[in-house]
């Protein structure tokens, strides 16, 4: 089995008739890092939640890690930190993992070991006797993500996990995700930070308004709007700019823009400036961002203002 996730139909209908998620359908490769993005209230929060079935979905086919989704047995290989994760000011960071190692029915033996290993795994083991309350946000984040590594799960998902954290902690915790990868674990992260997810994530799925409107590897999804523009000495003669209009080629000025999948597609344009005697003085490269992908594909469906919708 190839798909740590895998769901055929998941839909959540809220009591008086929200529909927060409309018939998803999504599988997550094992060992990959998948990337769930949306903006607020476009049930990113509430799609994890009913794999995990702490919120009790309206309707579910699918799998976790093989098994029917809601599997108890299998529950206790998936590891959780949720959207603004809170602790009881008066345990200490040792402790709060030490509890979830039980509630995750880690043996006591191991769990004093595995608390330990987590802390130092996160960057909290000088902080482990000190109480959560005089934590900063940033390292209640961090003893959030050891808590949900202590039963040394196969299937971890993190809800904003960077939230509140610092730069260097932001980049700790990318390399501390991606160090689970090499491990062979899978990591479905949720994330409004594009950035960061398109640095880490293996594929991306993009929720809008409960339904899935773009989804694959990054790669691939950014691939479309990959382009490549020309700079001329001085502008591009008028013969051409007819000429390349008619292939659907941009010009302005000493400028020629070409979408094209790859550097060979963008040879005519270049063949044909060379046959006119016209000096080129670069070609640059780029593709649609992340950020622009997601825009593109939210804005279409109308939900870039995040109301009306669960998390």
């Amino acid at each position: 089995m190839n798909a740590a996730i895998s769901v055929e139909y998941l839909r959540k209908v809220y009591r008086g008739g929200f529909e927060a998620l409309a018939g998803i359908s999504l599988e997550v490769p094992r060992g990959s890092v998948f990337g769930l993005l949306g903006p607020n209230g476009a049930g990113k929060s509430t799609l994890v939640k009913s794999l995990l079935t702490i919120l009790r979905p309206t309707a579910c086919r699918g799998e976790l890690l093989g098994e029917p989704i809601g599997h108890r047995a299998t529950l206790g290989k998936v590891g959780y930190l949720p959207e603004h994760a809170a602790f009881p000011g008066y345990l200490t960071g040792a402790q709060v993992v030490e509890f979830s190692a039980g509630l995750a029915k880690v043996p006591r033996a191991a769990a004093k070991r595995r608390t330990a290993e987590c802390l130092e795994r996160v960057g909290m083991a000088a902080w482990a006797g000190k109480r959560v309350a005089t934590y900063s946000k940033g390292m209640k984040q961090r003893v959030g993500l050891a808590q949900a590594l202590v039963n040394d799960p196969e299937l971890v998902f993190l809800d904003e996990p960077t939230d509140g954290v610092d730069p260097e902690g932001r980049y700790a915790i990318r390399r501390l995700i991606e160090s689970m990868r090499a491990e062979g674990k899978t990591v479905f992260v949720n994330s409004h930070l594009l950035a960061e997810v398109e640095q880490m994530a293996d594929e991306v799925a993009i929720l809008a308004k409960g339904r899935i409107v773009a989804r694959g590897k990054v790669a691939e999804l950014t691939r479309q709007g990959h382009r490549y523009e020309i700079r001329t000495q001085g502008p591009v003669p008028l013969s051409l700019r007819e000429a390349f209009a008619a292939k659907g080629w941009e010009t302005a000025g000493d400028r020629v823009a070409v979408e094209a999948p790859n550097a060979a597609a963008v040879q005519p344009a270049i063949d044909a400036l060379r046959a006119a005697d016209v000096v080129i003085r670069g070609v640059t490269e780029s593709r649609r961002s992340l950020e622009e992908l997601f825009l593109d594909a939210v804005g279409a469906n109308g939900n870039l203002n995040g109301k009306g919708g669960a998390a």
